[in-house]
């Protein structure tokens, strides 16, 4: 059974030609018609089907459409043509800590976070001290969050992500962030997810990690998928492109 079915999509940019900084030049613009842009298709006419418990990796060189992809997946963009169906729960690590507020605590914003992620409050007490102890950060629980390092606010949000109990995951690059050990934890975090059965859709430089997690792969180039099937199949064909 498809948790993810991904039908003839694409998604196009408009970048202007001409940068406009100020109201003035936006309004003469608009006057005399003088805004040109170039169009530009960061995804064209993509499709495939993701089955519930797969993991899939999706690779591909620097504005190859990865993470537009993930964005419309995960809802925060829409195709301009195309259809996306999704069945479950989804939790997307995209922008992790969007929401966090830095004058609250950790724990003031564990709650506000877990809310966003759709956590209802009893929920989020059975799991508070979880979440803590896998981001490492109980003795910090009242301190504001405009005090905590970049890699201590990524931290408190994946392990508040993680704890949403979500059916698919939705991950672009978040192993790329923290120290070496929390990247082993989120690691291993995703393989037992794995293991449980969640589906997961991995976008990531690191092909290694992609080889471990993902059974299947996506290669990606220009927008369009050039290859997908065995992870080391697609990783082979990818290090060859490049």
């Amino acid at each position: 059974m498809s948790a993810i079915i991904v039908d003839n999509i694409s998604k196009k940019f408009r970048i202007p030609h001409e940068k406009k900084t100020t109201v003035f030049q936006n309004i003469i613009g608009l006057i005399k018609r003088q805004f040109s842009y170039e169009e530009f298709w960061a995804l064209k006419d993509v499709s495939f089907e993701v089955n519930k418990g797969e993991a899939l990796g999706i690779i591909g060189r620097n504005g190859s459409g990865k993470s537009t992809l993930l964005k419309i997946l995960a809802k925060v963009l829409y195709p301009d043509s195309g259809s996306v169906s999704l069945d479950g729960k989804i939790a997307s690590f995209l922008q992790l800590g969007v929401g966090f507020q830095p004058e609250l605590t950790a724990r003031e914003n564990i709650y506000i976070y877990s809310s966003i992620l759709g956590l209802r409050r009893k929920l989020v007490d059975k799991v508070y001290e979880d979440i803590l102890d896998f981001a490492e950060l109980k003795k910090f629980e009242n301190m504001k969050l405009k005090n905590f390092s970049s890699g201590m606010n990524l931290r408190l949000a994946f392990s508040t992500a993680i704890h949403a109990v979500p059916d698919t995951l939705l991950i672009d690059e978040v192993f790329a962030v923290g120290d070496e050990a929390f990247r082993k934890k989120c690691q291993d975090k995703m393989s037992q997810f794995k293991t449980e059965g969640k589906t997961i859709v991995f976008v990531s430089h690191a092909l290694d990690a992609v080889q471990d997690l993902c059974q299947r792969s996506m290669l990606l180039n220009e927008g369009r998928i050039v290859t997908m099937g065995d992870s080391e199949k697609v990783i082979h064909d990818y290090r060859a492109m490049l």
